[in-house]
């Protein structure tokens, strides 16, 4: 079965604190399947990342690799997070899960030394669990719109001149302001 996809890259999450808590799942994951060496780099806004974290681990062999990446991408669509993107499961010598917010790098051994990605992201800065937590739980909830369904209606933005409305369109009449 090739693991290889890409699907269309939606936007980003509304807060952090939905990065911080798929960053733990993964990490629980890795974890679970006995991955060494878990590293998480949070990625500062200013040093042109396209994600906010990193989560690296690597796996002894081709089929732990496979595992824990197979363990992550469970986890994670259980929470409801699918990955953009997956590449390098069949090679299994570096696994790459991208969930926009955060992307997972599964090496084998000799690949993570190899690329050194710590290394190559010195600027970022490497994060425990109990940080991410904390970050977790400072970052405000996302309000909920408590507007009745008439009042959210007559919220809309207003159409262009341009534009037509249903209703115009078929008396050709313009309604009054």
């Amino acid at each position: 079965m090739a693991k290889t996809t890409a699907r269309p890259r939606p936007a980003a999450s509304n807060s952090d604190a939905e990065a911080c808590m798929g960053v733990l799942q993964a990490i629980e994951a890795c974890d679970a399947k006995k991955a060494s060496n878990i590293a998480v780099l949070e990625l500062g806004k200013d040093s042109g990342a396209f994600t906010d974290y990193f989560v690296i681990c690597s796996g002894s062999n081709p089929r732990q690799v496979q595992a824990i990446s197979d363990e992550v991408e469970q986890r994670l669509t259980k929470a409801g997070l699918e990955p953009t993107h997956v590449e390098g499961y069949q090679q299994a010598e570096w696994v790459l899960l991208d969930y926009v917010d955060f992307v997972i790098h599964v090496f084998s051994e000799h690949a993570r030394k190899f690329y050194d990605l710590e290394r190559l992201w010195k600027s970022a800065k490497q994060v425990t669990p109990a940080e991410l937590t904390a970050t977790r739980r400072s970052a405000k909830p996302a309000r909920t719109s408590r507007v009745p369904a008439t009042k959210a209606r007559s919220l809309r933005p207003r159409k262009t001149a341009g534009e037509s409305s249903p209703s115009r369109a078929k008396s050709g009449k313009r309604k009054p302001r």
